[in-house]
């Protein structure tokens, strides 16, 4: 098959649609469902993030799309009893693959961003990360298989419409790739720069010049999804897993900081005060994400207000004060930070301390890299400068 049609493009307005190869058939075959343009979209990016993910690791891969960009990309390490509770999956009763471990990482991040996400996995999707699935509210999945009870989990989720594909893990695409923008196209290589070479963190600057074996791992994950990530974007890493991604950012600390916030959202969420939160017997999964992030927030109140509490809880939790999350938040440690391009000011890096940041991976290059690596030496963080820019549009 050499082009398969599409119900409309970007918008229902944008027709006629497709997707189409000129040299040989296309690498896909959809299984299940009828995935649309942005699908197709997130789909093939993310398939390129996980597939770089296990090349660079020797571990599987997943990752959560939304919008062409990464809401969360992780390995499958094993999950602790914390993660399993925050990321709910501790009630499956089935045993946890590794491919549906690196799922559950993936998703659990940020379960708000991830809300409507395409999946990508990058070893065969079984019945357990089928079931982790099913219970998500999710547009797709894309892998380069399935089991058969994998398959039929996935078929049944909405109402038999749910967007299943299947891609051909051997493809290789032509060395040029082209795309149009107002009837004009543009043409460039390939970004096929390989990011598990030891020698991108052997520029240390800092006075700290230790990484460890785990840090130079969670780098490698940083950067790898860094270029997936629509530009500009910081990605923070911890244990395998992205725990906080800010893309398309016009300003580079802008994008710091939302990483940074998404960061500091995944590490209080395993605060006890909030995973013993007193949810309502029933509550939907999205109501009670929503409830989560709104409770962590400055605006608890509105969750917490009498009233409107027992919507939620089956009785009135005490808030989480500013002082007990900024005390929380002192207590994370060792996370990754990759950014797509160079810090321009010490202010990044500031911010960055904050969520418990002790390696940082970026191309280096700004006219106040002294700046930058001063603020690393206030804080005993290492940092490489890699020389590689990833940016991605």
């Amino acid at each position: 098959m050499k082009e398969l049609a599409l119900k409309y493009g970007c918008n229902p307005n944008q027709k006629p649609s497709r997707i189409f190869i000129t040299e040989g058939g296309l690498p896909i075959e959809v299984l299940n469902g009828r995935p649309g343009y942005i699908n197709f979209l997130d789909a093939l990016n993310s398939w390129q993030l996980v597939k770089e993910l296990k090349e660079a690791t020797g571990l599987c891969a997943a990752a959560s799309f939304k919008h062409v960009s990464p809401a969360g990309a992780a390995v499958g390490l094993p999950l602790s009893d914390t993660l399993k509770k925050i990321y709910f999956v501790d009630d499956v009763k089935i045993p946890l693959s590794p491919i549906a471990c690196a799922y559950a990482r993936a998703r659990g991040a940020d379960r708000m961003s991830s809300y409507g996400d395409f999946i990508a996995l990058s070893d065969t999707c079984d019945a357990a990360v089928a079931t982790l699935i099913k219970r998500e509210v999710s547009d797709g999945v894309i892998a380069p298989d399935y089991t058969e009870e994998a398959l039929q989990i996935l078929r049944d989720k909405r109402k038999g419409t749910y967007n299943v594909i299947k891609i051909d893990p051997n493809y290789t695409p032509a060395p040029i790739e082209t795309k149009q923008c107002f009837g004009i196209t543009f043409e460039q290589g390939r970004n096929e720069i390989k990011l598990n070479d030891p020698a991108l963190f052997e520029n240390i600057p800092t006075k700290s010049k230790t990484f460890s074996d785990e840090a130079k791992r969670d780098l490698m994950i940083a950067l790898i999804t860094l270029k997936y990530t629509q530009s500009n974007s910081v990605c923070y890493v911890k244990d395998g897993q992205a725990i906080g991604i800010g893309a398309g950012q016009q300003s580079r600390i802008h994008c710091t900081r939302l990483a940074g916030n998404k960061a500091d959202i995944w590490w209080l969420r395993q605060c006890p005060k909030v995973m013993n939160l007193p949810f309502k017997e029933g509550i939907r999964r999205a109501d009670r994400d929503n409830t989560i992030d709104v409770y962590i927030s400055d605006d608890y109140e509105d969750v917490l207000a009498d009233g409107v509490w027992h919507n939620f809880f089956s009785e009135k939790p005490e808030p989480l004060t500013r002082e007990e999350k900024k005390a929380w938040i002192a207590q994370n440690t060792k996370v990754a930070l990759g950014s797509d391009a160079f810090f321009p000011f010490g202010d990044n890096i500031e911010r960055a301390h904050k969520s418990g940041v002790e390696f940082i991976a970026q191309a280096g290059g700004s006219v106040r890299d002294d700046n930058v690596i001063e603020t690393c030496d206030k804080y005993g963080i290492t940092m490489a400068f890699t020389g590689v820019r990833l940016f991605h549009h």
